[in-house]
């Protein structure tokens, strides 16, 4: 049964007809004694609460109701709807126990997908996940580990792909987050329709609405004809935002429009598209920490992170470094023609304990570049040696060494010093470009682009 409570009886009836429409047995209810009125009677597999139930209420009431709900039924999904002008409020939903937020006007579509998902993620997970039973279950071709953390990732992987829940995959770099966001793809009902990838963290402010939404002709002086947006090519399938945590104000804000609607207009055009897209975020920042610094949206946070996925770095688990090593130098063999290669068991227990702040992607060049550049079929623990870079063996915080070729993007270098220079010097940005070999005006880009925040003088 299907819980809907709101004042509104055109609401109730839209509702409704929708969801019985759909084989669900449904109940309405006015207010918070109805409410409690069918609870009494029976316990609902989910509940629409509408956070203006009364013509009075400023939305507290549907807040109140909302408390008394969950601590009467705390397992019993919730899903909030509300207008645009009250998403601040949604969020004090979300921190309060629901389970996602819908705004009005709600797409028929997005509202069933979403009480599907949520109703799916309630379901009691299994337990003692497998490697064996999961890729029995699912497509993870790519994804090399028997790792109990690992295993438990796949397990909600696999709980979650089938649903269009937002999911937030966390991480240091190189961990494996595109792999994870490519998983989710393969396994959901999307896996024949696109998977977009955008690393936003590439994308200049000034060109972002252009690469996500497109443009028409004449939007500006180099558009010389129309260009389709990552969002419109992803129609129907996923896509996938990678370092969603680079992004500035500004975009924060476009980007929570076309998730919160589903519909974008393209640059220079004044005609909306609808789009239906499963979307996956990852970033290797803490946007909990940018939250409450302000440098990130809380509403845009609450919309991206239904499902949120960190995945371990290689120190965690250093027990799939030989399953990871055996992977990588399996595809060389046939890459360079070397079909008698492999690893010898001194090597493989050697590097299981080296320091690989870059991860499965350092872990990854350390192999291929040893292959490329020794002669022996069994590769041992000198041949490693001898083509290490010095921060491989190098603890992560030491200041000394610069970071391995394919560890780490110039980007990230660029965030990392900015960061350094701006704490030596006390976030004075005259005394930080002058250090960085800068103008005030590009470190003034930067900083916005990166959300450092910073002191006028």
């Amino acid at each position: 049964m299907l819980l809907i409570i709101d004042d509104d009886i055109a609401i109730q009836t839209s509702l409704s007809l929708l969801f019985r429409k759909e084989g669900f047995t449904v109940r309405v209810a006015d207010g918070p004694f109805e409410a409690f009125e069918v609870l009494d009677e029976e316990v609902p597999e989910l509940i629409l609460l509408d956070m203006n139930f009364s013509v009075d209420t400023s939305g507290d009431d549907g807040l109140r109701l909302l408390r008394r709900i969950r601590e009467r039924l705390p397992n019993i999904p919730v899903i909030l709807i509300t207008g645009w002008g009250s998403i601040d409020l949604a969020v004090e939903g979300m921190k309060a126990g629901a389970k996602d937020f819908i705004t009005k006007p709600w797409q028929n579509d997005h509202l069933v997908q979403a009480v599907q998902t949520a109703l799916n993620l309630a379901q009691p997970a299994s337990t003692s996940p497998n490697r064996r039973k999961l890729d029995q279950q699912f497509r993870f071709d790519n994804i090399v580990g028997e790792d109990p953390n690992l295993l438990d990732i796949l397990t909600t992987i696999g709980r979650v792909s089938p649903t269009d829940a937002p999911v937030l995959i966390t991480g240091e770099s190189g961990t494996g987050k595109e792999l994870i966001a490519e998983a989710i793809h393969q396994n959901s009902r999307r896996k024949r329709q696109p998977f977009v990838k955008v690393n936003l963290g590439g994308i200049s402010s000034t060109l972002f609405e252009s690469e996500l939404f497109g443009h028409v002709r004449g939007a500006f002086t180099d558009a010389k004809t129309d260009r389709v947006g990552r969002f419109e090519l992803a129609n129907k399938g996923s896509i996938f935002l990678d370092e969603i945590g680079d992004l500035d104000p500004a975009s924060q804000v476009k980007l929570l429009r076309v998730l919160q609607d589903r519909t974008f207009e393209p640059l220079g055009s004044s005609k909306s598209k609808t789009v239906d897209v499963r979307v996956i975020c990852a970033t290797n920042r803490n946007l909990e920490e940018m939250v409450s610094r302000g440098q990130f949206r809380e509403d845009l946070f609450y919309r991206i992170n239904l499902i949120t996925v960190r995945l371990p770095a290689l120190r965690e688990r250093p027990g799939d470094i030989p399953l990871l090593v055996n992977y990588f130098v399996t595809n060389l063999k046939t890459i360079y023609n070397r079909p008698d290669l492999r690893v010898g068991p001194v090597a493989q227990k050697w590097l299981k304990n080296l320091a690989l702040p870059g991860n499965i992607r350092q872990l990854k060049n350390v192999v291929e570049r040893t292959v490329l550049l020794s002669s022996n079929d069994e590769l041992q623990t000198e041949d490693f040696e001898r083509n290490l870079t010095s921060n491989v063996t190098t603890p992560l915080h030491a200041p000394s060494s610069l970071p391995d070729v394919g560890t780490m993007t110039l980007e990230e270098m660029e965030y990392q010093m900015i960061q350094r220079a701006m704490a030596f010097h006390h976030n004075r940005v005259a005394k930080v470009a002058r250090a960085l070999g800068i103008t005030r005006f590009a470190l003034y880009r930067r900083l916005e682009k990166f959300g450092i925040p910073y002191t006028e003088e």
